[in-house]
């Protein structure tokens, strides 16, 4: 356990539990508190509950955290700590207990005292779980005895705290089940999204063991124990697992100033992307912030002076770019604040101007430290960023065919581009269509007014595996950032983007698949932000065309299929498509492109960091994980031919 995680010096008691409001609105409000009531909403709870058996480790009082999913939806949550204050609070009357878990804002967080750091991003924690579950029971092990509380309805108190007896335990259980009525969409707890952010948490808080077990019956009995005694270092190594780390030795720094902990871990492998990841008191702040800059800073600085002070820059040469030094590179950065403050449009940007400066200088000594006594590594990050730095410069040269001169200027389009006349970003849409032949029936069946086709030919350059210069030589690429409009990387302005949807319409088939991961994989890599804004959809074009007499039908799955073929009986004739060239304008406008009639499938980025090691698997270098992932999968797959 590190330095950071030595027991608060400060009382935890009733008193030290500030109370701030009631839970009048969060059930009528849930999205405000959890974000959304869907599956993401859903599992938020977990993680409210977990953030809070974290605390408890942070403040140096646990170690152990247990999670368990059980039958009818229910979650368990047991650590080793200190076990809630169970006495009466002066204010409310009531135990410290009922408290926290029916007051909004109410726990040993908002006092600065009880806890050095708190991890839940709003902090609104067990009360919100509470008033957001059909029924709630927590119970407490403290200096010898057991208590116990079980709440209904939405957080009414059921009965008041209850002593149970003795027991050589110490620290809090809670178990609760959500409540349908809320969560309306699922309440069906995914194993893989918890155990995922369960192994991220143990990695960013070393000497933490957090058990996972799904119990419940129908589902595949699992079990899964995270314990990193290396912490984020452990995670830049797991991160690395499926790509060619071209350094042995891990870069790892940790310090402390003003009370701010500060984690920063770096190894570059050999490929061409950048995974920067920061986080603050746990929480993934994926729009970076002032710990993000001061890492940035204290990159370039030390690794330019090094550069100069040993003759990989000579004297006339200018200086490394953040980019160049940002190449194959996977870093964590972690801090730890008592008093965060988040700002950005999801609230997961840092915005504590100090901590640039501690970040900076903590992180620069030890990076600078690193490069003195690792000479070999060193010389191989310095060539890595020699050879980088050449790339960008050819990159910047095929950057610049990629950029419209001006609106007025229509020939900077591509040719083979049927633009829409609209000029209102929100209601046109561009369809990436695969080949010709369809690309004709799109353009003849489209709506010209806000439609726009883009016929691809053949399958679009695999990014995964090929720098920038050599992807702005792809033409098919250009095109597709000819048309978009708004930039690419660090130049990436939303405002420019000339389409609100971006509508990926390939085959039913396993080339069509491919074709789309292809697109997929350029998108993430290059304009995440498009994906993350909700601009990214797939069409959804039918599988099968079912003909009766006059009467036609269109059919876009096989469960659908058997359906349809019931309800209409014998004498039916069935047209399989295998490829959207095989309808004509008006078929592909009435099943795949009219918006009154069409179904369009939204792309999302729930963990950017799960999406990055699922494209570097199926699209990078290292075979042998997507031969893994193969065998693993090959059992779900039911028709290989859709």
């Amino acid at each position: 356990m590190s330095n950071f995680n030595k027991k608060v010096e400060h009382s935890y008691t009733s008193e030290d539990i500030q109370v701030l409001e009631g839970l009048e609105a969060v059930r009528k409000r849930p999205g405000m508190y959890i974000g959304t009531t869907a599956s993401r909403g859903l599992h938020h709870l977990v993680w409210e509950i977990v953030d809070n058996a974290v605390d408890e480790a942070l403040a140096g009082y646990a170690d152990t955290i247990t999670v368990t999913l059980e039958n009818d939806d229910i979650v368990t949550v047991l650590d080793n700590g200190r076990g809630i204050p169970v006495e009466v609070h002066s204010k409310t009357g009531r135990s410290a207990v009922e408290t926290i878990y029916t007051k909004l804002h109410a726990g040993g967080k908002f006092g600065g005292g009880a806890y050095k750091v708190s991890g839940g991003l709003h902090g609104v924690g067990a009360s919100v779980v509470n008033a957001l579950s059909e029924w709630l029971e927590v119970r407490v092990y403290k200096d010898g005895q057991e208590y116990i509380q079980r709440f209904v309805e939405g957080g009414k108190v059921n009965e008041p705290l209850q002593r149970l007896g003795t027991t050589e335990l110490s620290g809090t259980f809670v178990r609760f089940k959500p409540d349908s009525l809320i969560f309306t969409e699922t309440t069906k707890f995914d194993y893989d999204i918890i155990r995922d952010r369960l192994r991220q948490i143990a990695f960013l808080n070393k000497g933490i063991r957090i058990l996972l077990s799904d119990n419940r019956d129908g589902f595949e009995k699992q079990k899964d124990t995270y314990y990193y005694e290396g912490g984020i270092k452990e995670y830049v190594q797991y991160m690395n697992r499926n790509k060619q780390p071209i350094h042995d030795e891990i870069l790892y720094v940790e310090g402390i100033e003003d009370n701010i902990s500060v984690e920063v871990s770096l190894q570059y492998n050999d490929s061409y992307t950048t995974n920067l990841y920061s986080f603050a008191n746990n929480i993934n702040t994926h729009e970076g912030g002032s710990h993000e800059e001061g890492f940035r800073l204290a990159l370039n600085r030390e690794i330019n002076n090094y550069a100069r002070n040993n003759n990989f820059l000579k004297k006339d040469d200018e200086n490394f770019q953040g980019e160049d030094l940002r190449e194959g590179m996977t870093a964590i950065v972690s801090i730890k604040h008592p008093d965060p403050q988040y700002e950005g449009q999801t609230k997961t940007k840092l915005g504590n101007s100090e901590v640039r400066k501690i970040v900076s200088t903590i992180f620069g000594n030890g990076l600078q430290r690193f490069l003195m006594e690792n000479p070999v590594d060193a010389k191989i990050i310095m060539e890595k960023a020699q050879i980088a730095s050449k790339a960008r410069v050819a990159a910047k040269k095929a950057r610049e065919l990629t950029r419209r001169k001006s609106a007025l200027e229509i020939s900077s389009l591509p040719g083979k581009l049927a633009d829409c006349s609209s000029k209102d970003a929100s209601e046109c849409e561009i369809y990436l269509v695969e080949g010709n032949s369809a690309g004709g029936s799109a353009k003849g069946g489209r709506d010209s007014r806000f439609q726009a086709i883009l016929p691809l030919r053949g399958k679009v350059l695999n990014v995964e595996k090929a720098r920038l210069h050599k992807i702005f030589d792809n033409n098919e690429i250009r095109s597709m950032l000819t048309a978009f409009g708004c930039g690419i990387g660090d130049e990436l302005d939303l405002e420019k983007l000339r389409y609100h949807k971006i509508i990926i319409m390939t085959d039913a088939d396993v080339d069509g698949a491919h074709i789309r991961t292809l697109l997929l994989t350029f998108l993430f890599r290059f304009l995440q932000p498009v994906i993350e804004g909700g601009y990214v959809y797939f069409a959804q074009p039918p599988l099968y065309q079912i003909s009766k007499g006059r009467k036609h039908v269109y059919v876009y799955s096989d469960a659908e299929l058997e359906g349809v073929k019931k309800e209409l009986g014998e004498n039916i004739k069935i047209q399989r498509y295998k490829g959207l060239g095989e309808m004509d304008a008006e078929q592909l406008w009435d099943t795949t492109m009219d918006p009154a009639k069409r179904t369009l499938i939204q792309v999302t980025i729930n963990d950017a960091i799960e999406a990055d090691h699922v494209f570097d698997m199926l699209m990078g270098e290292e075979v042998e994980p997507r031969r893994e992932f193969i065998q693993e999968n090959a059992q779900y797959v039911k028709n290989l031919d859709i």
